[in-house]
């Protein structure tokens, strides 16, 4: 049975995920930080992890971008999900009991404007969405809520106070599945994600983002991230899509040869919603 990591518990979104990405029997092994489901992973006591990598309105989870690279993990699959959020309470408690709302950062921010009306409740970042919901049921706390998914509220018994309170009702986060080794490769990978850093030469990255073009690739995400050793160097990460292995060879020799380096960090399926 393939032990699968996720950060959070059951009833998160990445518990969501991994149920619904892996179609066979898996078993999931929890953790309260995405260090820790990466480190299970290169230890060995995990065979997949579960990342949010990026959302529609909060943008990229740079931190994820530079463990995947750090630590040389591969990226296997996407999985993209629409995230709903409730405001969930304790039996008996009314909205207006609530003195401390507590989430995950990435759901806090999703949710900023929902709050801006009630100043008076306090927000409090912690490590996990449904982890929170959890201990509201475990310790019942009647002055607290909780921002998590419709799961959770059904899991740990929870009354959902508010529904759909995240400011943008399209609100989509896309998820990475990660391993230790790259993927075999399948006709259907049809996507990959590549890091390289350039010179400060005027023109490398459009050199880059020609070869893409002139290789018919579609570049669907750009993010830099600061190289730490070398002061105001960046290092790119991309992702993009292809109808034919053999341009992305072409032009991975190509951008190889153009760049002071380049690391493939994945090649598999797009999985987009359209």
């Amino acid at each position: 049975m393939k032990k699968v990591a996720i950060q959070g518990i059951k009833g998160s979104y990445h518990h969501q995920v991994a149920t619904e990405y892996f179609e066979n029997e898996i078993e999931i092994i929890e953790f309260l930080s995405f260090d820790e489901v990466a480190n299970s992973i290169v230890q060995s006591h995990c065979d997949f992890g579960v990342m949010a990598i990026e959302n529609s309105i909060a943008g990229s989870i740079i931190p994820n971008y530079a463990l995947i690279d750090k630590l040389n993990l591969n990226i296997n699959g996407e999985y993209y999900i629409n995230i709903n959020h409730q405001l969930m309470a304790i039996s008996g408690s009314k909205f207006e009991d609530l003195e401390i709302v507590a989430s995950h950062p990435m759901a806090l921010l999703q949710c900023k404007n929902f709050f801006k009306k009630y100043p008076k409740i306090t927000l409090v970042e912690d490590k996990d969405t449904a982890e929170v919901a959890y201990r509201i049921q475990r310790d019942k706390i009647k002055n607290m809520g909780a921002i998590a998914s419709v799961n959770a509220a059904k899991l740990y018994e929870l009354n959902i106070l508010c529904k759909d309170i995240q400011t943008i009702k399209n609100n989509e986060t896309r998820f990475v599945i990660i391993s230790k080794n790259s993927k075999d490769h399948d006709k259907g990978n049809n996507k990959a994600s590549i890091k390289f850093s350039l010179s400060h030469r005027t023109g490398s990255l459009a050199t880059i983002l020609n070869i893409l073009k002139d290789c018919n690739l579609n570049l669907t995400k750009i993010q830099s991230l600061p190289i730490i050793e070398i002061p105001w160097k960046y290092s790119f990460f991309i992702d993009t899509t292809f109808e034919l292995y053999d341009n992305l060879k072409v032009a991975l020799k190509l951008i190889d040869d153009k760049s002071e380096s380049l690391k493939v960090l994945g090649i598999y399926q797009n999985n987009i919603n359209d």
